[in-house]
């Protein structure tokens, strides 16, 4: 079952952010976009490129008002240590939020519950806590922030130009479609 449109559920989290072990709810995803990436685990293969290219981005995303979250199964104490020795993790400065208890997993939908461990899941909420875009990825398929970034903007336009729609690869100040009888069949 899709949680697009449906509101995150309520969730409280111990998390990593910039030095400091601070709680997280799902109230910080209201009031803001956001961006939520599920990780299968610390310590990893494919989880450290993702995590440094949402890094990479940020400035972007910070500029477009979006926040940007990283999960996995492990602890906050665990975040640490890997930010700590990893070059990649280290340039981090978005919060990375601890699920051991597998609350924010199964209430995403990524657990693997025979794992104990996320799929690797992206969310891009809006400032009310809902859920715009989802996107499931195998474990062994890496994502890529500057795809998330042109969705993020489309989700944007929509929601103040809540007549039109973006249709496939559109890009900012692209062309949009206004639907109405007018247009079917003929596209």
């Amino acid at each position: 079952m899709s949680l697009v449109g449906k509101e995150v559920l309520p969730f409280k989290a111990q998390a990593y952010h910039n030095g400091e072990f601070v709680e997280v709810s799902d109230a910080n995803f209201k009031g803001q976009w956001s961006i939520v990436c599920f990780y299968p685990a610390d310590f990893t293969f494919v989880c450290p490129t993702e995590l440094e290219d949402l890094q990479d981005n940020y400035e972007e995303f910070k500029k477009l008002g979006a926040e940007v979250y990283s999960v996995s199964t492990d602890t906050h104490f665990t975040h640490k240590a890997w930010h700590d020795h990893s070059e990649a993790i280290g340039k981090l400065t978005y919060v990375m939020i601890g699920d051991p208890s597998h609350e924010i997993s199964r209430n995403f939908d990524v657990l693997i519950e025979a794992d104990g461990l996320a799929d690797r899941g992206t969310f891009l909420i809006d400032p009310d806590g809902v859920i715009q875009s989802v996107e499931i990825n195998a474990g062994n398929i890496g994502r890529d922030a500057s795809i998330l970034i042109n969705k993020l903007k489309a989700a944007q336009y929509v929601r103040k130009n809540p007549n039109e729609v973006c249709p496939a690869k559109w890009k900012e100040g692209g062309a949009t479609l206004k639907p109405s009888l007018d247009l079917v069949g003929k596209i």
